[in-house]
């Protein structure tokens, strides 16, 4: 801020620790010593012995950190089985992609463009997995359940729908999918024989995740993790059987690591859909509820829906695209991709847990109409972030020679994977910041559109051009790959004034004692 005068404070504040040092009035008199100090400043302070920050800006102290223990209490609690959830799910992926890399290039090749039909779906059901999290996190802050079970309702017949158009697609053409990513021959032949077959497992994966998304809803995440472990153990042994033909059974390959898939992927279906209709008490979902749709919820599903899948299908058209600038280099080019991608969602998952559970916080804080406390809320998550950020860019760099070191790739892939990494070591500071928060307090904060907008500028008018331009000029593989990360960082600029502005904070829920008016008065 122009002409502001920054200062930096942090530190344990126990009660009446000041008043020796700066008087009666310790925060008014810090708050005079500091004023017109042009430089930062750091040090102790306690206060009503909780730990917190606090930014001077202009002479004026601004709560950082918020002193409301309930707040760290809830994300920890939400935070870490989701977190958790996600780490299995990446060992899940990652035990395919370690196991099939002993099989060579084409195979970790084929399988990789294999697995970008999994990217689209996972991005339309996660459009409507926002959805639900987004509307029914703000019913259920105001404790209105059956208002929950008819927002469940919708998203289950929605992922149905994407389930199955995305299994008839990928049985019905496997190889014209496989072709659209890569002309190299091998990679083809091995990525239509694993496209065919985990297909299948498409329609039962977007089911899955709607009665995961309905209990996250609730703030029940633990079901998500144990759900998890199950798929984990089932699937890595199933690999490492079908794989590589232990027990008797024959050496299946690519196509062995996706019947495994398809197991673990039923198995997972019939137990989240088990706890949601007969074990949890909270949200007390019943097979009759999925009959009745709600037309007036209907029309809000679709309405704050839309711009959320919208933004998916942005992001899907974005990895399609990822895939296929990278898919006219070799084998080796494609195969450093895909260890760069394990490694930067290994690196991910806590942060995605942490932001999910944000999103749960906040829209169960706005659905509750406390928009000063989510104020609050907004700097801490900010800070949190950006301190997460940092962190992850250099567990990757640590990590990197050692993750590279786990596949039997060839030297070219190895060393197009040492420059990737060192790419999202500088990018992924950027994505936990700007991702985050613009998840887990803009668009769950209710500005659904603005994230869709946002993503949208950048994905066409920056991310594609300038990789098409890159690669036009002859660059080499990683600065190509480097435009195609370069959002991550400039989109941080975007997020830090959206923010603070506090206009993202939206009541999306209605009043049912208010003929169908939203929370806030509008129709």
């Amino acid at each position: 801020m122009p002409g502001a005068s920054c200062f930096w404070a942090s530190g344990k504040v126990a009660s009446g620790g000041l008043r020796g040092f700066f008087g009666k009035k310790p925060l008014k008199n810090l708050q005079k010593t500091l004023r017109g100090v042009g430089v930062y400043f750091r040090g102790w302070v306690v206060y009503n012995r909780v730990e917190w920050y606090f930014w001077v800006l202009g002479g004026k102290v601004v709560a950082v950190f918020t002193k409301d223990k309930s707040f760290y209490r809830t994300l920890v609690m939400l935070a870490i089985p989701i977190s958790l959830q996600n780490l299995i799910t990446f060992a899940v992926n990652f035990a395919d992609n370690l196991m099939i890399g002993s099989l060579g290039d084409n195979a970790i090749s084929g399988v990789y463009v294999g697995n970008q039909m999994q990217a689209v779906v996972q991005m339309f059901t996660a459009g409507v997995e926002g959805a639900i999290l987004i509307l029914a996190a703000q019913y259920w802050g105001k404790k209105d359940a059956p208002s929950i079970r008819k927002v469940v309702s919708i998203g289950v017949k929605f992922a149905l729908g994407v389930g199955l158009v995305a299994t008839s697609a990928a049985v019905l053409f496997p190889s014209v999918i496989i072709g659209l990513f890569t002309q190299d021959a091998g990679v083809i032949a091995e990525g239509t024989v694993y496209l065919q077959i985990v297909g299948f497992t498409y329609l039962f994966f977007c089911l899955s995740q709607v009665m995961i998304a309905s209990m996250r809803s609730v703030e029940t995440a633990k079901i998500g993790l144990y759900i998890s472990i199950l798929a984990l153990v089932v699937n890595v042994s199933l690999n490492y059987v079908l794989i590589f033909g232990k027990l008797g059974f024959p050496a299946m390959g690519v196509k062995g690591a996706a019947v495994a898939t398809l197991i673990s992927r039923v198995l997972e279906m019939c137990v989240s859909a088990g706890y949601v209709f007969f074990v949890d008490k909270k949200l007390q979902l019943k097979f009759m509820d999925l009959l009745h749709t709600d037309r007036q919820l209907l029309k809000d599903f679709v309405k704050y829906g839309l711009p959320i899948i919208g933004g998916q299908v942005v992001w899907s058209i974005n990895t399609l695209a990822n895939t296929k600038i990278l898919g006219f280099y070799s084998a080796g080019v494609i195969a450093a991709a895909s260890i760069t991608g394990m490694l930067h969602n290994l690196i991910y998952v806590w942060m995605n847990g942490l932001s999910s559970a944000v999103g749960i916080i906040t829209g169960k804080t706005v659905g509750a109409g406390l928009y000063e406390k989510m104020k609050e809320y907004a700097k801490t998550v900010q800070m949190i972030f950006l301190g997460v950020g940092l962190i992850s860019g250099c567990a990757v760099l640590l990590l990197r020679d050692w993750f590279i070191g786990l596949y039997s790739a060839s030297p070219e892939a190895q060393a197009y994977s040492y420059q990737f990494i060192n790419v999202i070591a500088v990018t992924i500071v950027g994505t936990c910041y700007q991702a985050a928060c613009l998840f887990g307090l803009v668009k769950s904060g209710g500005d659904i559109s603005f994230v869709f907008k946002n993503d949208t500028i950048f994905v066409f008018l920056v991310v594609i051009p300038s990789a098409l331009i890159a690669m036009w000029l002859g660059a080499a593989p990683w600065v190509v790959f480097a435009c195609l990360k370069c959002d991550q960082i400039l989109k941080c600029f975007v997020a830090v004034v959206k923010i603070n502005r506090y206009n993202w904070m939206k009541n999306l829920t209605r009043d049912n004692k208010g003929k169908g008016e939203l929370a806030d008065g509008t129709e």
